[in-house]
């Protein structure tokens, strides 16, 4: 790259995430939601089961028909972290230990790139940070971006390099709204 990166292309990180992102994501989605909501000032909602019940009550303002709600109501059907819950995120901590942070410091590597947020849930399994920039845009006109990604405290690495990327190629241009 003339901006100085060194690109290793093509590392295998292969990594079976399986069930176990949806299991500890509705889980911990619960109860995060939960304690942000009831700490909220000011809200006319308190807790996910609220927030469900604002979404029924107010259809065509939260676009139901467009959006639904399956994921919010398996989260509130959840119970907190019991065994099966712990053990998903035990296997998610092992899959992040033995894939992304092993491969990272084997070649030791300051950062991934992906196309658009295809390697979120790589990222996100381990807590990891990414940031995700415009890169182009398709035939039709339809933007993709391009995915910075790094381990745990990367993220004034990782803003550096996306604010160089964005300026080298100054690709993004503002969205033009058709009626």
């Amino acid at each position: 790259w003339k901006l100085g990166a060194v690109v290793i292309e093509n590392l295998d990180i292969t990594v079976d995430i399986g069930s176990n992102e949806g299991i500890a994501m509705q889980a911990e989605f619960k109860l995060s939601l939960n304690a942000y909501l009831a700490d909220l000032v000011s809200s006319p909602v308190r807790s996910l089961a609220q927030v469900i019940a604002f979404n029924n009550a107010h259809p065509i303002e939260e676009r139901m028909t467009d959006f639904g709600q399956s994921n919010l109501i398996a989260a509130e059907d959840t119970n907190g972290i019991g065994p099966v819950e712990g053990a998903a995120i035990g296997r998610l901590k092992e899959l992040n230990t033995d894939g992304l942070e092993k491969l990272m410091k084997e070649h030791q590597l300051v950062a991934i790139l992906a196309p658009n947020d295809d390697a979120s849930s790589l990222l996100a399994i381990g807590g990891n940070p990414c940031i995700v920039v415009p890169a182009g845009y398709d035939e039709q006109g339809v933007p993709f971006g391009i995915c910075f990604g790094g381990l745990k405290v990367y993220e004034p690495r990782l803003i550096e390099m996306a604010y160089a990327f964005e300026q080298a190629t100054k690709v993004r241009r503002p969205p033009m709204f058709k009626p």
